[in-house]
């Protein structure tokens, strides 16, 4: 990973000012939202995802459940950007909370030897778990790691001064909260938010998954677990990190471009 490309890319898309595109942020969570769900399994298209979201359709033919998570997802990603605003501390509570509002509508309940668990309530899982060839913590482990990524989360609010450091403070809590796994269901969306969260806070662009790349995604954080090496998921992520800026940079030049060019346009109006 090149710090000095990363650094010119965010000081690039800072300069565009594309916030001040009264759509760019709409559309930019309706990005993040379709491509986090699709990862997880919604069939939902991205022109399926923005009608949903816009106007309340939903799309023939697909499950009901494809929709409730999309919209559950964009109003966690809404809870997560208002709680930026308001500088609110990382805490297991806090986690919880963004596990909630992902799983709302489309939880479970688990019996348990605990008794009955509702998983849209993000309480923390009382069993084992495994994704695929992965086996995560034990259970009566997830509660004191969460704990332990929070307060080292804070810690690095304190010490962490430079951009790359805050990248990597955002990825890394991705990484690990993924990793411990300390929900029945939405782990990956609410560790990705929670990465999201944390580029809010330190006014960083949030960063995508693309659902093009789940599988090397998905290999990436095995691979890293496997090497006990972050440099892997490091490598990925950041590689996402500059598909994203370069792309968003590409639209708005293009935009001003063709602004600026009204030759080109095909019609009277447009």
């Amino acid at each position: 990973m090149n710090d000095s490309k990363i650094i010119l890319l965010i000081e690039k898309f800072n300069s565009l000012q594309l916030s001040k595109n009264i759509d760019f942020d709409k559309f930019n969570q309706y990005a993040i939202t379709h491509h986090s769900t699709t990862i997880e399994g919604s069939t939902l298209t991205e022109t399926e995802t923005r009608l949903l979201l816009d106007e309340g359709v939903t799309p023939k033919g697909k499950p009901l459940n494809d929709s409730l998570m999309v919209k559950d997802h964009f109003n966690a990603l809404q809870f997560v950007i208002e709680s930026a605003k308001k500088n609110k501390k990382i805490s297991p509570e806090f986690i919880r909370q963004i596990n909630a509002n992902v799983m709302k509508q489309t939880g479970t309940v688990y019996q348990t030897v605990f008794g009955e668990l509702d998983s849209s309530k993000g309480v923390f899982r009382k069993g084992n778990v495994s994704a695929g060839n992965s086996y995560f913590v034990n259970y009566d482990k997830v509660e004191p790691l969460v704990k332990k990524l929070c307060e080292a989360l804070q810690k690095s609010f304190k010490n962490d001064k430079t951009l790359i450091q805050h990248i990597d403070c955002s990825f890394d809590a991705h990484f690990d909260l993924v990793s411990i796994h300390p929900f029945y269901d939405g782990n990956g969306r609410t560790s990705r938010l929670l990465m999201n969260y944390l580029q809010l806070l330190f006014k960083l662009p949030m960063s995508i998954v693309f659902k093009e790349d789940k599988a090397e995604y998905f290999d990436t954080l095995i691979q890293t677990r496997k090497e006990k090496n972050l440099k892997i998921f490091h490598a990925f992520m950041y590689s996402q990190y500059e598909k994203y800026l370069t792309l968003e940079i590409t639209k708005a030049q293009e935009l001003n471009k063709n602004k600026k060019d009204k030759r080109s346009n095909y019609s009277f109006v447009f």
